[in-house]
């Protein structure tokens, strides 16, 4: 390991040789940083290697900071925590940390969240209180930081505790964001209840909720299945002039499709109109998936057909919902005829779907549609034509 360290060590300082080995192996150019990230995060997508991760990051010098290397950067963090390559993760982000041009606490705030993501919630905690013996000055924004890295890391106890010390050890001022902060984290827990009295000290504090906070409630108390609260928070709302936007109408109709009826989903839906309240994909996509998945097809294929009448065009989601639910109801024609007009636009379902519906045309004697379906696939993702081949070899010739 200590020789792999310094080997790491030496490409850094040449980074041309490295680059072209790692990033473009074909050229001895130098790669300007758009391509170092765009290399990096082609590669990034199918290794599977820890090592070859953080080779891949340190050759390109990704960081979060920097918004073209950000997904490549995401990439890296998720995978190196699906592979519990936690030392990995620790010692890539160090490095980061000395860097002179990253001692800042925008990059530390970085470095506090993708710990939390990472499940190293001790790092995220360890990152915001050196700040301070690093000359970084830490502001409200390292507190939200730090709280967003509690509720990704889950521990929501933390999130409380940090609430409650921080803004006095730290003499920082909470804001909208670290009370939204605080209430997600409690809707999380399924302690939604205990939103009202965060709502109330933000009243006290002279600090206005936003819609975020009330769509975050929400999201909560359709989790909890209390719907009784749904006219509390409604009239919350309207106390603090925050209007009911499609933001919040779709995470609503999301809640009651999903925890209680699409029925009432869509009465929801009637009622945007009513309002004037403008639609957009996301409302539709609620209903055809509640309805679809309440094997009501009929007024999923209704909602689909009309949305072109709501000035709406349909998204993927839209055609995939249907699709994956018409054929576990198998009426594989019906799969068939959306799965095309998706295909039409340019988007496939998953492979599980696909393969569902191939076996399903298969099964109803419709060998030819399942066939010509594989081609159109493999056509169109020749990368993946392998994991057609045992299905191809068992189909009916």
């Amino acid at each position: 390991m200590a020789y792999l360290s310094r080997l790491r060590f030496s490409s850094q300082l040449n980074p041309r040789r490295y680059f072209s080995s790692i990033l473009n192996p074909d050229s001895s150019t130098p790669l300007t940083s758009k391509q170092k990230s765009k290399a990096a995060l082609s590669l990034l997508k199918s290794e599977k290697d820890p090592e070859k991760i953080l080779d891949i990051c340190r050759a390109a010098s990704l960081h979060p900071d920097y918004p073209l290397d950000r997904t490549a950067f995401v990439v890296a963090i998720s995978k190196l925590t699906d592979s519990k390559s936690f030392e990995g993760i620790r010692c890539y982000l160090e490095e980061l940390k000395a860097r002179p041009d990253l001692k800042n606490e925008r990059f530390h705030c970085n470095a506090i969240v993708y710990y939390g993501r990472a499940g190293m919630l001790d790092h995220s905690i360890m990152t915001f209180q050196e700040m301070g013996d690093l000359g970084i000055t830490a502001t409200t924004k390292s507190l939200n930081s730090l709280l967003s890295a509690c509720i990704a890391s889950k521990k929501y106890d933390e999130v409380n505790r940090i609430f409650l010390e921080y803004p006095d050890s730290y003499n920082l001022k909470p804001d909208v964001d670290t009370y939204n902060a605080v209430i997600k984290g409690f809707c999380e827990s399924g302690s939604s209840n205990s939103v009202y009295s965060v709502l109330d000290e933000m009243e006290k504090k002279g600090c206005k909720p936003n819609s975020t906070t009330f769509g975050t409630i929400f999201t909560g108390i359709y989790k909890e299945k209390k719907f009784e609260d749904v006219e509390k928070v409604l009239e919350i709302m309207k106390k603090h002039g925050v209007s009911q936007g499609v933001a919040i109408y779709n995470i609503r109709i999301l809640g009651l499709c999903k925890y209680k009826s699409a029925s009432e989903g869509k009465a929801l839906f009637e009622e945007m109109l009513l309002r004037g309240v403008k639609l957009n994909a996301v409302s539709f996509h609620h209903l055809i998936h509640g309805f679809s998945k309440e094997r009501k097809f009929e007024e999923a294929k209704r909602l689909l057909n009309d949305m072109a009448k709501h000035g709406c065009a349909p998204n993927n989601d839209c055609y995939f919902s249907l699709v994956y639910y018409l054929c576990q109801g198998g009426d594989f024609v019906s799969a068939l005829e959306f799965c095309k007009e998706s295909m039409s636009k340019g988007w496939f379902p998953n492979f599980s779907t696909m393969k569902m519906l191939v076996n399903g045309l298969v099964s109803s004697s419709k060998v030819d549609e399942a066939k010509d379906l594989i081609g159109q696939v493999k056509e169109k993702f020749p990368n993946k034509a392998d994991q057609w081949k045992d299905i191809e070899e068992g189909l009916p010739q």
